[in-house]
């Protein structure tokens, strides 16, 4: 992660807020615009609900990724909760293991171009989300 990397501590429903405006701020800075912004406010909403709901508490960090002269953004979402068993079947729409619609992961995963998932049961999950500047 990067040192100038924006940390936004998560428990709360007011913390997904904070994330998602300076992640919003930060694609701005970036060059993103219009339905852009809104697709990775979005990304950074589902997943930093899903740190509130499973894990109580975690951390998101953003910052600015190049990868040879293309611009985008990173969101790495961090949590020490009981992590996920069996991530294939939470990446599937539908499946949820609490009171959702189950879209969350499955949802950012298609609204950012990069997405990478590890998880240990009982030692929590990071989610490394990617949106590439076009």
């Amino acid at each position: 992660m990067a040192a100038d990397a924006t940390h936004v501590a998560i428990a709360h429903d007011s913390d997904i807020v904070e994330a998602r405006r300076k992640g919003r701020e930060l694609a701005q800075r970036i060059g993103f615009a219009g339905s852009e912004l809104t697709i990775i406010a979005t990304a950074i909403s589902e997943i930093a609900r899903n740190i509130v709901v499973y894990a109580d508490r975690g951390e998101i960090s953003l910052s600015e990724a190049d990868n040879g002269g293309r611009r985008g953004i990173v969101v790495v979402a961090r949590d020490e909760g009981p992590g996920i068993p069996d991530i294939e079947r939470a990446m599937r729409d539908g499946y949820s293991t609490g009171n959702s619609l189950g879209l969350g992961l499955p949802g950012a995963r298609r609204l950012m171009d990069d997405f990478e998932i590890m998880s240990t049961v009982g030692q929590g999950t990071i989610v490394t989300m990617r949106k590439w500047k076009r």
